[in-house]
């Protein structure tokens, strides 16, 4: 018998496609629109919970010129990254191996993964409430200097982004069979927080090594477009990990574990991973669209029953938010701790 070793990425991973939602008649203002587009979203986040969204309004001029800007931050000397080197906000830069997910449930890691990232969150006010008691994830972001239309490159392609996701919210509502408008007040301070993430080539990947090691997303959801690189498996219902085929041009969807929980776990909130990258670096842009961070996860009636009971007590998406940052990065100190959740 052999005892050669095998790259993880020539194991026989299968290909599928995701679920392919159409939003060009959702903004474009058609009454009927969100019903006809619920009843699919529904059944695509009961199940998969990955989806590719087409006709969003997001051209590929803007999407690739987004991933120019985070090639060209990554080009930066380490000593230039590490000036906004990742703060208690969970904001800045986050170096290669500085995180292990002690506590996912899908996968053991044993690790710490390749991935290298700058990350951006909702810049608030000097004069808010919060940032004034100093409360954590309350402030503003350490942008890089000298890099000339680097701020307004991100800023506007994120706004783009936040703003279909609030064209999202009645879909949402629609298939959760809540009151129309129920999301709307959760999504008027909303915490979004932008990903701009490098994942250096690896010669030969070992079992159990990874650019980001399966897990599921913190909050509500996520959206990206497809890197130019492969390198993101998606976990099946039936425990196959796989490689997603995405239509040129479409955005990702995922569910994250805030919804998950809010929803007694009707929508799932899906695990993923990416595998280092093989002939390139692979640049990946995503963006995590959340509630406000004071939102308190509660009962929906749609997602309960007396034989189906809330498995979740009430929760903030700051206090999850917090514990999630808490189980996965170095510089919170914490990574070897175990949990339950």
């Amino acid at each position: 018998m052999s005892s050669e070793k095998v790259d993880v990425r020539d194991t026989d991973f299968p290909t599928r496609d995701l679920p392919i939602m159409d939003l060009g008649p959702l903004l474009a203002g058609d009454t009927n629109a969100v019903k006809l587009l619920s009843e699919k979203w529904r059944e695509s986040c009961e199940g998969l919970g990955f989806m590719c969204l087409t006709n969003h309004g997001i051209n590929q001029e803007a999407m690739d010129n987004m991933e120019n800007e985070v090639i060209r931050f990554h080009e930066q000397p380490d000593e230039y990254k590490l000036s906004i080197k990742v703060n208690e906000h969970q904001r800045g830069y986050i170096p290669t191996k500085a995180m292990m997910l002690k506590h996912s449930t899908y996968e053991e890691h044993t690790k710490l993964d390749t991935v290298e990232c700058l990350v951006l969150a909702t810049d608030y006010p000097e004069d808010h409430p919060m940032v004034k008691a100093g409360k954590q994830f309350y402030t503003q972001n350490p942008w890089p200097k000298d890099l000339p239309g680097f701020r307004e490159g991100v800023e506007t392609y994120w706004s783009g982004i936040i703003n279909l996701c609030k064209n999202l919210l009645p879909v949402w509502t629609e298939a959760l069979d809540v009151p129309d408008g129920f999301f709307d007040p959760h999504f008027s301070e909303l915490y979004s927080y932008f990903r701009l993430a490098k994942y250096p080539k690896v010669d030969f990947v070992e079992e159990k090594e990874f650019g980001l090691g399966a897990h599921a997303d913190t909050g509500f959801m996520t959206i990206l477009p497809l890197a130019r690189e492969p390198g993101l498996q998606v976990l099946g219902t039936d425990g196959v990990w796989f490689w997603p085929n995405i239509p040129k041009g479409a955005l990702i969807l995922n569910i994250g574990q805030f919804l998950e929980r809010w929803t007694n776990e009707r929508f799932r909130a899906t695990p993923h991973r990416v595998l280092p990258p093989r002939k390139n670096d692979r640049y990946s842009i995503a963006c995590f669209v959340n509630t406000s961070l004071d939102t308190v996860a509660k009962e929906i009636p749609s997602c309960v029953s007396k034989e189906n009971p809330m498995k979740y007590p009430e929760e903030s998406y700051w206090d999850f938010y917090k514990w999630y940052l808490g189980q996965t990065y170095t510089h919170y100190g914490k990574v070897n701790a175990k949990s339950e959740d």
